[in-house]
Order: C-alpha cells, then sequence, then structure tokens
C-alpha cells in the first residue's frame, strides 16, 4: 500500500482498542509510511505487521502500533499533546523504549519524516517525564 502523502511504502496495522481514538479517521486500521513517518487510514492489516521494513529497532506487535500512532501525530506536539503523550505511555507499557526509538530513527538511512525528529525528541523527553 503506497503512502498518500509522498508514495512511500506504507505498514498496515491493528489499531489497540485503547488507541483508536487517536487513529486515522478513528479506525481499527491504520497505515505507517516507512518513510515519511505519516500515519493514514487503511481498510485491514496483517495479523503481524512487519515493522522492521521501517527500521531493524522499531518495536513490534502493540509497542509499535502505538509508537506508529505516536509518529504520525508529532508534526503537532502543541495541538496533540495528550494524545501523543497518551500513545508513547501505551507503547512503553507494551514494552518499547519511544526515545531510544526516535534516537534510532533519526540517524536512519532513507527516511524523510514528515517532522524533525531531533527536535520533536527532546521536547517529547521533556513530555514524558
Amino acid at each position: 500500500m503506497p503512502c498518500p502523502a509522498c508514495g512511500g511504502d506504507a505498514i498496515a496495522f491493528a489499531v489497540p482498542a485503547d488507541l483508536r481514538a487517536y487513529a486515522p479517521d478513528s479506525g481499527a486500521y491504520a497505515a505507517l509510511c516507512s518513510t515519511c513517518l505519516r500515519t493514514h487510514a487503511a481498510g485491514d492489516a496483517p495479523a503481524d505487521p512487519t515493522f522492521a521494513a521501517v527500521h531493524e529497532s522499531f518495536p513490534d506487535g502493540e509497542a509499535g502500533a502505538a509508537l506508529a500512532l505516536a509518529l504520525g501525530l508529532l508534526d503537532s506536539l502543541a495541538l496533540r499533546r495528550d494524545a501523543i503523550d497518551d500513545c508513547c505511555s501505551y507503547a512503553e507499557r507494551a514494552g518499547a523504549d519511544v526515545l531510544l526509538t526516535l534516537d534510532r530513527l533519526a540517524t536512519a538511512d532513507g527516511l524523510d519524516p514528515h517532522f524533525d525528529i531531533e527536535r520533536r525528541r527532546h521536547q517529547l523527553a521533556e513530555l514524558l517525564r
């Protein structure tokens, strides 16, 4: 499935029920672009999405889904602070190290994020204290 914003490959995933309010169109499925890190609505998803297509350190399972949703929201931290906090907290409870993953994404080749990862990582570190 191509990303509607940049045409990059997108990874479809099931959205955890507790986070559907933060998914595009509040849907049960979403997709994360492996290039620009935007999320968009998806019609369905495989049982085991391959988040490693974004980066080898990207968490899998519900932790990956929660982090993917957070990445899709990071272009507007001021307006989506609570949603980002909820998604990151969910990802951390599911076993992800959100800040470490952002550090690794910041130095990854082939990414062209829709937000400044290093700047957002610093702001997110303050938010998640």
